[in-house]
């Protein structure tokens, strides 16, 4: 499943790069036959989209495979079932707590030198 979803990013961003070099080499509207004859006119001797060769064909091919690509990035991202509960599921166990007072080891408390910080204990 790992391999597949590399796969698609590697595809994904190939399409992404050759749409980028194919829009780079290609001349604007303006840059056309018609442009010579004044900005109005550029429009009216091809149409309003302009003459269609090889450039454009390629720039939509692989804007098609781009959008593929993605659909199944999203496909692919999507079915992905995870096994444990959550990421907290993956931690190691903590190690047992050591005990910070002789009391909670056993060990009788000290008594306070002072009788009177008895009185300032909390009961148990």
């Amino acid at each position: 499943m790992n391999t597949l979803f590399t796969v698609i990013v590697v595809i994904q961003v190939l399409a992404a790069l050759t749409i980028i070099g194919l829009v780079l080499l290609q001349h604007g509207k303006g840059a056309d036959m018609g442009a010579a004859f004044g900005s109005g006119a550029s429009g009216s001797l091809f149409g309003a989209t302009g003459s269609s060769n090889f450039l454009s064909k390629s720039t939509g091919v692989a804007a098609a495979v781009f959008f593929i690509a993605t659909l199944a990035l999203a496909f692919v991202g999507n079915h992905h079932v995870s096994q444990s509960g959550g990421v907290m599921d993956n931690l190691p166990a903590p190690a047992a707590a050591i005990p910070a007072t002789p009391a909670a080891s056993g060990a009788p408390a000290a008594a306070p030198a002072n009788p009177a910080d008895q009185s300032n204990q909390i009961p148990k």
